[in-house]
């Protein structure tokens, strides 16, 4: 870790992170990094997607997404393959989309639910993204 990476220091981690073939297809990333850098991509035969200049604004949002998925998700399982960890974006996307309540969204979820009357039962919670999150909801007794 370092607290000002420069274009040398991120083509290191680049080399150290995808060796012997394991380099990913594509390489989404901001117009901050020099030839270096570049260089070091092209080398690990990483396609690169660079944002669009006159969206600046797009970095926050990226940024956002992906620590919400670091801190609700990721610090909390140990990752032993690229399966894993696609099987645990993949419930935690879901959970996301389904149950995670949004104050933008007055409380709702992405994929709206049915606001459930009291009358309709205890709350039962259900435990979603292998029980590091959960759902409530009402069930009759």
């Amino acid at each position: 870790m370092t607290a000002h990476p420069t274009a040398e220091w991120t083509a290191q981690q680049l080399r150290e992170a995808f060796r012997w073939d394991s380099a990913p297809r594509f390489l989404l990333r901001d117009r901050i990094f020099g030839s270096e850098f570049t260089k070091q991509v092209k080398e690990l035969g990483i396609e690169e997607v660079l944002g669009a200049p006159p969206a600046s604004r797009q970095r926050a949002y990226i940024e956002r997404v992906i620590g919400t998925i670091r801190r609700e998700c990721l610090d909390h399982v140990i990752v032993f393959s690229e399966a894993g960890l696609s099987h645990h974006l993949g419930k935690f996307t879901d959970y996301y989309h389904r149950s995670h309540t949004h104050l933008s969204l007055q409380k709702d979820t992405p994929e709206s639910r049915p606001v459930q009357a009291p009358e309709g039962g205890r709350i039962v919670a259900i435990p979603e993204v292998g029980g590091l999150h959960h759902r409530y909801e009402r069930h009759a007794a």
